[in-house]
């Protein structure tokens, strides 16, 4: 097929170990493969059902498990979050201002990841042989030893309460509910916020409302609910295996699917658009999908990148400029991408298991992307 043909090109700019791409409708999956090496040093394929954490498209799974926690009744999104939890957060800046539900899933709560985020947050997963791996990451930071993990509990305490150990610049200098300001941190919160209000653990939560009724069967937020014989090694580039790992803040960033399971999910969610969703009423769809914010939310507004989830958004959906719907992830080691238009009803999902940084790593992964445009209405 000439699409595999161009992106098996692309792929042989050696930029990236393994990777996987899917084309998706409302009715299902149009095209989708693997490419590369999910283990390069033992020569393991990346199929479409190697699995790996996404990074951040994992905040998608917030939005619509606090809409489904609305409609079940056990929580409303412009509740202040301190009904929720047995701690106090309040930006010190403004200590009269609740911050709520809403402002979390639209980024304006005010909370700010610190420096802290990263060098706290991510943990070495246990029993693995550590030889010959890079056990730093991004400007240095290292993993956690996996004996040292806490719960995300005490790491929120820890990061956003006034006593907190590691409470420094958590808060912006910002009113709650006025400018947009991208926040893990803040999502994380939301997804402790669900398990206050339910009753049950987030992974749990939404593995009952999401995973189960979309039949994503390889999918899960901890090692135990997945086949880690199927998990992808990851690098921080083509030459550096990176350690597993798993993050405290796991809601933001921690999913870990396939890209059978997540074209699953992608059709579910232009489904939703159009009012035909299964997972939520047709209203929790309509609030998902609504851009919340304005023009006077923004500081700095991406209108370069259509592909970046900065532009606007909805409950924890991302707005590109043009008007494409979805949003992007990164971790040590993975890259992932999925937006759908809502004027053709096409998607397309790519997921990653190499860093990139430079400008040739930067234009494989858009030519990619690209091709995938290219032949999409062919395979209507």
């Amino acid at each position: 097929m000439a699409l595999m043909n161009e992106i098996n090109t692309i792929y042989n700019q050696k930029k990236f170990n393994g990777f996987a791409v899917s084309i998706v409708n409302e009715n299902g999956t149009l095209y989708k493969n693997g490419f590369g090496f999910s283990d390069v040093e033992n020569q393991i394929k990346y199929t479409t059902e190697t699995i790996q954490n996404i990074g951040s498209v994992s905040k998608t799974f917030v939005g619509i498990a606090l809409l489904k926690a609305q409609e079940l009744g056990q929580l409303k999104l412009d509740d202040p979050i301190d009904r929720y939890l047995p701690f106090k957060v309040l930006n010190p800046n403004f200590p009269q201002e609740k911050i709520t539900i809403r402002q979390l899933a639209t980024h304006t709560s005010s909370i700010t990841d610190n420096e802290f985020y990263s060098s706290k947050n991510y943990y070495l997963k246990p029993n693995q042989n550590l030889k010959g791996l890079k056990l730093t990451f991004e400007d240095e930071q290292s993993f956690n030893p996996s004996d040292s993990i806490i719960s995300l509990r005490s790491y929120l305490e820890n990061v956003i309460t006034e006593n907190g150990k590691w409470n420094k610049d958590s808060f912006t200098s910002h009113k709650p509910g006025t400018i947009y300001e991208y926040s893990n941190v803040g999502t994380a919160l939301a997804g402790f916020i669900i398990e206050q209000a339910t009753g049950e653990s987030f992974n749990q939560f939404t593995k009952k409302y999401i995973l189960e009724p979309l039949k994503m069967k390889e999918s899960g937020w901890k090692s135990e609910e997945i086949n880690m014989t199927k998990y992808s090694r990851l690098y921080e580039n083509p030459k550096n295996p990176l350690p597993y790992y798993e993050l405290i803040t796991y809601p933001d960033g921690g999913f870990i699917t396939n890209v059978n399971d997540l074209s699953k999910y992608l059709s579910e969610l232009i489904k939703g658009y159009n009012g035909n969703g299964t997972i939520l009423t047709k209203e929790s769809y309509k609030e998902y999908f609504k851009p919340q914010l304005s023009e006077s939310n923004f500081i700095e507004r991406n209108t370069k990148n259509p592909f970046n989830e900065s532009y606007n958004v909805g409950i924890f959906m991302g707005f590109g400029y043009t008007g494409y719907i979805g949003h992007t992830g990164g971790d040590p080691g993975t890259m992932s991408i999925m937006f759908f238009d809502p004027k053709t009803n096409l998607g397309r999902i790519m997921i990653f298991n190499t860093n990139f940084s430079d400008k040739e790593g930067n234009k494989a992964f858009y030519d990619i992307w690209n091709a995938l445009e290219k032949y999409k209405d062919r395979l209507k």
